[in-house]
């Protein structure tokens, strides 16, 4: 894959990645996966655990019990409870049955930040400097600057769009997609929503590959269960985004896998 010219997203730690994975394993863990006995036409109890567990990985106080009785089962909670969630919910539900192109990428951002951003800027890129900052207001990253996020995006847009055209195997596929993910939160492109738009980027492109069993996987449940290495990962590469080193990605990259092969 190294061979490929793409424009932003690192293959440089591909063959590492492919050492360290065993893809026999993930292949058969992932083939594994099946649905719940919850889920019907109506209502995908994976979908919800995405959902919430994406949502609270960005501090909303939901809990994935309540948010069945109310997604699966009618029970009325205040809307301030579940509304994010909701909308989230129909973003997945979107990208189920859209390729991520540039404009539907946009529009997954417009559904799941209905209640986040300004309606203004659902789907639009940031014109102001975004700084990442801890509880107690220390900077712990500084994104792209605004003059150059519509750059960057293009070349992710464009290396997503060529890798949807290769054939890819099983570690390459989850090593693009965590690539993809980190490479989207690292530019933060969105006033806000940027952390649950590249957790459902990261499993859309999953999906293009291999297929509709990809949304049974419990990534974002797994990164809220390690939510503290997962940014301690992110945070491997550098404070700004000027100076970020992708060689010191591979902690990252291989939590997506491990999400499907680790049974802590």
């Amino acid at each position: 894959m190294s061979t490929y010219q793409l424009q932003i997203v690192s293959s440089g730690l591909l063959q590492q990645f492919k050492d360290k994975v065993d893809a026999k394993v993930l292949a058969t863990t992932f083939s594994a996966l099946e649905d719940a006995e919850l889920s019907n036409e109506h209502f995908s109890f994976y979908t919800s655990v995405a959902s919430v567990y994406s949502s609270k990985i960005e501090g909303e106080p939901i809990e994935l019990d309540s948010y069945i009785k109310h997604k699966r089962f009618g029970i009325e909670f205040q809307p301030d409870y579940t509304k994010k969630i909701d909308d989230l919910y129909l973003a997945y539900q979107f990208a189920k049955d859209h390729r991520s192109t540039r404009k539907n990428i946009s529009k997954v951002h417009t559904i799941l930040a209905k209640h986040i951003v300004s309606k203004n800027w659902q789907g639009r890129f940031r014109n102001q400097h975004m700084y990442v900052t801890t509880d107690d207001g220390r900077i712990e990253y500084v994104a792209a600057s605004p003059l150059i996020v519509n750059t960057e995006m293009e070349k992710l847009y464009n290396d997503i769009e060529m890798l949807l055209e290769q054939q890819l195997d099983i570690p390459e596929v989850f090593y693009f997609a965590s690539m993809i993910h980190l490479v989207f939160v690292k530019i933060h492109p969105w006033n806000d929503g940027n952390g649950r738009s590249g957790r459902l980027l990261e499993k859309w492109f999953l999906a293009q590959h291999l297929g509709p069993k990809v949304w049974f996987l419990q990534s974002e449940k797994y990164y809220y269960m390690h939510h503290q290495e997962y940014y301690r990962n992110i945070r491997l590469l550098g404070l700004e985004y000027d100076e970020l080193d992708y060689s010191k990605a591979l902690p990252f990259v291989e939590m997506l896998s491990k999400a499907v092969t680790d049974k802590d």
